[in-house]
This record gives C-alpha cells, structure tokens and sequence, in this order.
C-alpha cells in the first residue's frame, strides 16, 4: 500500500530494480518453512502418492505405507489425510517431480515445490516486466508485492502456475489473431485448466472481447484448441479420477464466508443439508452480476480482456463459498497491466483479510483427535 500511495504521487523506481528486488527476496524465503497454508504437505503427499504409483485422484494420503507415522502423512493436516487430490494433472505432474526428487524425504520434497512455485512467480512478472505499458505499476503490484510473495510463494500455491499460464495466454492472445496465435491461446488456457479447474475464467475472459467484437470464427478456434487441450490433459493422463473429486469440492463452504450465515440459517429452518442445491444457484448468478458491475468499473478505454478476467476472478473470490487469499493471483495478474483504478484497494483487502483469517503458519491445526503442532 505504501509502495503504491508512493507512486500515485510521483515515485517512480527502477522497474528493473524492482524486479530483481523481489527475485532475491523470492530467492531467500524459498529456502525456509512453509507459512500461511498447511497445503505444502498435501500437495507434496500427493506426490509422493504418484510417484509410488498411485493414483492421487482415488489413493489417500492417509493410506501411504505407515498411515499416521509416514513422515508424509504426519504432516498433512488431519483434516485433509482422506481427501484425494482435486487439482489437475499439469499440478499433480509438478508434485510428481518434487516428489521424486525428495525421495522419502518430505521436507525436500516440500523444497523443491516451493522454488518451482518462485520460479513460476517469478515468470509472471518477468512476462509483466516486458509488456506492461507502465512497468513500473506492474512490477509494484505483482513481482515487488509482499502480500502476494507471502501468500503464493511462501505457501508454495499452485496459482502461481495459473497466474503464469493465464497471463501467458492473455498476453499472445493479444499480440495476434493469426491461427498460431488462436493455437497457443489454446493451448495455454488447456495447460492453466489442467492445473486448477478455476482457470476457466480466463477461458471466459479471453472469450469477452471476442463476443463484444463479434468475431466468431477465433472465438470458437480459441475455444475448440482449449477443449481439445483440456480433454487430452484430463483424459488421456489420469482419465475421469482427475474430475471425480470436484463436485465434492465444490460444495464444501468455507468460514468466514457468508454463505456460512446462509447455510446455517437454512439448516435450522428448513433441515440441514436442504440449502446446498440452492447455493449452488445462487452463488454463480451473484458471480456474474458482480462481475458485470467489477467490469463495468473499469475505463471503457482499457483492454476488455483483462479488464474481465480481473472483474471474473475477483468476483469468483468474493462471492464463491469457498475461497482462499492464494485464489486472488489472476486478478493480481490481470490487474498489473490495467492503470491506476479502484478495484487495486479492494483486491488488496480481499486478499489480506483472508490471508490473515486462515493463517496456519504452515503446521496441522492442533485440535481434538489431531497432533499437536511440531516445535
């Protein structure tokens, strides 16, 4: 907030040094524990689960050889022992590669997970660096950002790599509309969505500007290239077990949301469990109204791709039942390469109020029936 109050008054650091600043504070907090997030320990033993031979997506973490006394599974969150993986196989892939390299050794496997997430950070803004129009802002509000470095990367969050892969695909379908480009936008969208299923909004984003102009024929070949991508990486990898564990998932509800109010008050009045059908109506229809009036917000005069993939994604995380402060990165993203708008202050409390509501300092929570917290 203070770096950004600074440049709205005149300062106007070296974007360079900017970046290289945050690429050493990148390089140092990679190389110490985990904190804000417990699911380093989850994604690490689903890597450890691939590169066993098991399925992530149908094998628990609890069911690892040794149970509790695994050095993985005493990690994971208890919370979290008997939930399969709901993430893509582009991000089960990076847990398998950790995986192998920590061998039975979780901490390391941890490691390298959280310097492949740096790297991916660090990507995104190197992409911002180069095609912002004012890389100053844009290296404030992603790759020099402290709330974003503590949030992703010192959690070791898989956003990073949708963030990357979602900006990438924002970027090239920018830059031409020859069949290459509608080919690579694809691809890309593909990639994003085979790490988390949330990646849709950039699908959506990227689609706005092509409604509004009316130009089918790249709509439906972005379109068919990111279907295509996205079945092949589903189905031809681990099949219809990666898609199993979403609808489960999805309607999980999260506290402090306030959906956690409604379903309550539901429950009591018309019996538990009545309310959740009803949610799942609701809270998509909120999503797009919002969104409409977050896009709407913006300057005309800004691009309508990224002007809608950041109204999307900060819409989906204020009003999804389920959300976290890691889920914000496509807006952070988006918005880097926007100008100076209203929405920046927001999305700076929407990410630090969760951020600190969910702060775990990376250990299990200490409750009933689960471990205590190692020193």
């Amino acid at each position: 907030a203070g770096m950004l109050w600074a440049n709205s008054h005149g300062w106007q650091p070296n974007p360079r040094g900017a970046f290289w600043s945050a690429v050493a504070v990148v390089a140092v907090v990679v190389n110490i524990t985990p904190v804000g997030s417990s699911d380093p320990a989850s994604l690490a033993a689903y890597g450890r689960i691939a590169a066993l031979g098991h399925d992530p997506y149908t094998f628990l973490p609890a069911s690892l050889p040794g149970g509790v006394h695994n050095p993985y599974v005493a990690l994971v969150d208890p919370r979290w022992r008997t939930t399969p993986s709901v993430y893509g196989p582009v991000a089960t892939w990076t847990h398998l590669v950790a995986a192998l390299a920590g061998g039975s050794r979780p901490w390391l496997t941890i490691w390298v997970l959280m310097i492949m997430t740096g790297v991916a950070y660090l990507a995104a803004g190197y992409l911002l660096l180069r095609s912002a129009a004012n890389p100053v802002r844009a290296g404030l509000i992603w790759a020099a950002n402290p709330l974003l470095i503590y949030v992703l990367v010192m959690g070791a969050q898989l956003d990073a790599f949708v963030a990357l892969a979602g900006i990438a695909a924002i970027l090239i379908s920018r830059r031409g509309a020859t069949l290459w480009h509608d080919l690579a936008t694809g691809a890309l969208i593909g990639v994003a969505m085979g790490i988390k299923i949330n990646a849709a909004f950039v699908a959506l984003g990227i689609a706005v500007p092509l409604i509004r102009e009316r130009d089918w024929a790249r709509l439906l070949r972005i379109a068919g290239f990111a279907a295509v991508a996205t079945f092949c990486l589903y189905f031809f990898t681990y099949g219809v077990n990666a898609l199993r564990p979403l609808p489960e998932a999805s309607a999980r509800v999260i506290t402090p949301s306030f959906w956690r109010l409604f379903q309550f008050i539901g429950d009591q009045v018309a019996g538990e469990g009545t309310v959740n059908a009803l949610m799942g109506v609701l809270w998509p229809l909120l999503l797009l109204l919002l969104a409409w009036y977050l896009y709407n917000r913006l300057s005309p005069d800004v691009p309508a791709v990224l002007a809608a993939t950041c109204a999307l994604t900060f819409a989906w995380v204020l009003v999804a039942p389920w959300s976290l402060p890691w889920y914000t990165a496509v807006a952070w993203v988006t918005l880097a390469l926007l100008p100076r708008n209203s929405l920046t202050r927001w999305l700076t409390l929407a990410t630090l109020v969760p951020a600190l509501l969910h702060f775990s300092a990376g250990q299990p929570d200490s409750h009933p029936g689960g471990p205590a917290p190692t020193p």
